[in-house]
């Protein structure tokens, strides 16, 4: 795991849209086309704003996939990560391929194992995650599940999580906060070939701390990105604050 701090939110997110878009470039070049996953909320703010800024990337050559969605939340709520997509993303840069966003409106199981089926066929270039308040990685609450291979899973949210996505103001109390959620599973996210990810403010200080020097565990999620090959955290000072000098 490789680490950069910068000294904002802003710097962080140019940089990580930045390496983002090199890498998706990289793909295409390379392979004919992209397969990306993009996370969403608050941390991706700057970087998404970024990688729609880049040049020279043949977005006809890219199929994008995101990471998890509220089970049950209509896609015209402010909090539905699809509609956050479509106005943050995709309605910002030529038409992709393909993408794949996670529909919670309909039979879950049926919805996991639709996307199962379509990613299995794209093998992930790029992913651009984020860490939750608790250490989530997508809506993999502690204790995470590190074994489970199916590529997109049903998950019961935790109340720190639930309070997160209210704290941001997403929701405006916290039973107003879906319960289950369809998640991308740990496994699915770590076959990525790089992963990139956006962590800014001091609410995330000691998850990022957590994912970063404890020992690799499902009680800390975000932790098992230690153990991917090509993963970059990026960090501002403030969700750095916690770490060790020595990183």
């Amino acid at each position: 795991m490789k680490i950069k701090t910068f000294n904002d939110p802003q710097q962080l997110g140019d940089a990580a849209g930045q390496d983002a878009a090199a890498l998706i470039r990289q793909a295409i070049q390379q392979n004919g086309g992209a397969h990306i996953i993009l996370a969403t909320g608050a941390s991706q703010f700057a970087t998404l704003s970024q990688l729609i800024k880049s040049e020279d990337i043949d977005w006809s050559k890219v199929v994008m996939f995101h990471l998890d969605e509220y089970i049950g939340l209509p896609v015209t709520h402010n909090a539905s990560f699809r509609k956050y997509l479509q106005e943050r993303f995709l309605a910002k840069v030529p038409p992709l391929r393909a993408a794949y966003l996670v529909n919670g409106e309909t039979d879950p199981v049926a919805e996991c194992a639709r996307l199962g089926e379509l990613i299995s066929k794209h093998p992930i270039d790029v992913a651009l995650v984020g860490i939750g308040e608790n250490g989530h990685l997508a809506f993999n609450d502690p204790p995470a599940d590190f074994e489970v291979k199916e590529p997109y899973i049903i998950v019961e949210l935790d109340e720190p999580c639930r309070r997160q996505q209210m704290g941001e103001g997403w929701f405006p109390t916290l039973d107003d906060v879906p319960r289950t959620a369809i998640s991308m599973s740990i496994q699915q996210i770590m076959k990525s070939k790089h992963i990139i990810c956006s962590v800014p403010d001091s609410r995330k200080a000691l998850a990022v701390k957590n994912t970063i020097e404890q020992e690799v565990s499902n009680l800390y999620p975000a932790s098992i990105l230690q153990n991917h090959p090509d993963c970059t955290c990026y960090l501002d000072r403030m969700s750095a604050a916690m770490l060790s000098q020595s990183n």
